[in-house]
């Protein structure tokens, strides 16, 4: 089980600011993404301005490969809008 961390737009849309989910030890970007979307189909919207952080360390959706040990936080951290 990992600690999903949701922010802004990801909190609004999933509905909660943090959860536990149980994913796969050894897991990609992208289908870490396609799981928590899995559970809350409203993120899907953002899938393509979304970046994970994944024990405080930034991770573009894609092919990289997550080893992810129990307890892990992975923040879904949306666009920020601003200047």
């Amino acid at each position: 089980q990992v600690s999903v961390l949701y922010f802004a737009r990801s909190a609004e849309l999933a509905g909660l600011r943090c959860e536990a989910l149980s994913v796969p030890r050894e897991i990609t970007s992208l289908q870490l993404w396609e799981e928590i979307v899995k559970v809350h189909p409203r993120l899907a919207v953002i899938r393509d301005q979304v970046v994970f952080a994944v024990r405080q360390e930034y991770v573009l959706l894609g092919d990289q490969l997550l080893v992810l040990q129990p307890g892990d936080e992975v923040a879904i951290i949306p666009p920020i809008s601003g200047g």
